[in-house]
């Protein structure tokens, strides 16, 4: 796979620029891209865990757990 990824961004590449629906092939590269770095994307999921529940979460610059008020700070960004 490793080997083959320029070839198959490629052509999940120009499927997409042709408007052609290759969801198997976008999701398995992307699945692919995810599951070979060294963190995985899990930021967002407890971003939105936090902001719906108050489930906390943790930062990577600190350790600990953390919960913010995403309300409060949306309302100061519009003012």
């Amino acid at each position: 796979m490793v080997q083959r990824q320029a070839a198959w961004r490629r052509v999940v590449g120009l499927a997409i620029q042709k408007g052609i629906s290759v969801p198997g092939m976008s999701a398995s590269l992307q699945y692919f891209d995810t599951y070979r770095r060294g963190r995985l994307p899990a930021n967002l999921v407890q971003a939105q865990r936090d902001y719906f529940g108050a489930h906390t979460y943790e930062r990577i610059d600190r350790p600990g757990s953390y919960h913010t008020e995403w309300s409060k700070l949306a309302r100061k960004a519009r003012v």
